[in-house]
């Protein structure tokens, strides 16, 4: 670690242990937003990055003021563990059960850790709000640096490490990442982060614009065509609040969309991504092919997984002479952990959904104000589940695609505790007439 990221991770820390619950997020945020992989320790087998270092602070602290998470256990705490479960399980079933386990360890600790903390220090929608503001100051740096990696040419994370000093050109565009350790992450984080700028915008009109600005530079500073239609995607959800009484029509119309697709195209329908392009130089044949090549290649890795895909496209990875590049989340789990793994994180998504329809009709007969925030978070959801067809997060861009998941579970968990409270401690759900949804 250089001196200056050991001051940052000393103030980091500190702040960490010393402020109140509703500014806990902060630090974390900082983090993840200011520091790169290249920051941090190695201890025996095990690789403490900089947020790693955080999450181990936060878990001090949680341990030390006995704080726990909003309203008790719920569903989706269920889905993380069995989640977490089952990618440490399905480690022994691999060639080197040892390393296997070294690397899902550390998978689940990132995961898990961010999601467990998360719920502990955001435990209603004042803090929610409060998490969104925090990350719309802390984007507008990090949107600034990449615009200036257009003029320059110079990514000044570099010197952290972890970083090329020089951004990628394709097609003459450059291809900004900031700290992030690809142009495609640091793009998804601002189009997974723009719906909830949007959420603040009657009750936070300036920290919403600057949010909105640094998040939108930020997926333009990109040039890739995944962030741009996650983008695209969260608009046209936000967009569907109108008619959100409509939702289960418009799953039904996609399903039968899907379908309609399938039987015109000459190929499989999820070969339409190949047909995108809206930033140039698209790679959305390699992805429609990847999804092939897991299908067609099932019997290698569903059960736990599998260590070598090499032979799944023409083209393999510098970084590993086994594998070929996983660029879909849900592929990478497969990989990782076989479909127990995939449809678990599945579940944890369609989870999320669940949430945002429980608290809306729990909300229904004493709207709170915040209703549209709810349908926000579930925006960022839907764009992290189309981001998920053509980016497989690996660097620090996962709490920002976790925390709303947190969030909702965590409001989802308190409306929960307080109708039992409301309906008497003799009942553990609240009559069936006056039932608000899943828990």
């Amino acid at each position: 670690m250089t001196p200056l990221s050991i001051l940052f991770l000393i103030i980091t820390a500190t702040a960490l242990l010393s402020l109140s619950r509703q500014w806990a997020p902060l630090p974390l945020l900082a983090g993840a937003c200011y520091m790169t992989l290249g920051q941090g320790v190695e201890i025996g087998p095990f690789s403490f990055t900089f947020i790693r270092l955080l999450l181990l602070t936060g878990f001090i602290r949680v341990f030390i003021r006995r704080e726990r998470p909003a309203g008790g256990m719920c569903g989706m705490d269920r889905l993380m563990i069995a989640w977490s479960a089952w990618a440490l399980i399905c480690s022994v079933f691999h060639k080197e059960p040892g390393a296997t386990l070294t690397f899902h360890l550390g998978m689940v600790y990132n995961i898990l850790g961010i999601y467990y903390l998360i719920r502990c220090f955001c435990q209603d929608e004042k803090d929610v709000i409060g998490i969104i503001k925090m990350t719309a100051i802390l984007l507008a740096p990090v949107a600034l640096e990449m615009l200036s990696e257009q003029l320059t040419h110079r990514n000044l994370f570099a010197s952290l490490g972890g970083v090329s000093d020089v951004p990628e050109i394709r097609r003459g565009r450059v291809r900004s990442q900031g700290p992030f350790a690809h142009s495609i992450m640091a793009g998804t984080v601002g189009a997974l982060c723009a719906p909830l700028m949007i959420a603040i915008w009657k009750k936070e009109g300036m920290v919403a614009k600057i949010g909105l600005g640094a998040c939108l530079l930020m997926v333009g500073a990109s040039a890739s065509s995944g962030p741009l239609m996650s983008v695209i995607f969260a608009v046209f959800a936000l967009i569907c609040w109108r008619w959100r009484h409509l939702t289960g029509h418009m799953r039904v119309a996609a399903v039968i969309g899907y379908i309609v697709l399938d039987l015109v195209m000459k190929v499989p329908a999820y070969y339409v991504i190949a047909r995108i392009d809206v930033a140039g130089g698209s790679t959305g044949y390699f992805r429609a092919a990847l999804i092939e090549a897991s299908i067609k290649h099932l019997n290698e890795w569903w059960w736990a997984g599998t260590d070598y895909t090499r032979h799944w496209t023409p083209s393999g990875v510098p970084w590993s002479p086994d594998h070929c590049d996983i660029t879909n989340y849900y592929i990478a789990h497969g990989v990782k952990g076989g479909l127990p793994l995939m449809l678990l994180y599945i579940l944890v998504v369609w989870w999320g959904f669940r949430y945002v329809g429980a608290l809306l009709r729990a909300r229904a007969d004493a709207p709170t104000g915040n209703e549209f925030l709810i349908w926000a978070l579930g925006a960022s959801i839907f764009a992290q589940a189309i981001s998920s067809i053509s980016a497989a997060y690996f660097d620090q861009s996962i709490l920002f695609v976790y925390f709303p998941m947190a969030v909702l579970a965590s409001l989802r968990a308190v409306t929960v505790e307080r109708e039992e409270v409301a309906f008497g401690t003799d009942q553990i759900y609240p009559p069936a007439g006056v039932r608000s949804g899943a828990r």
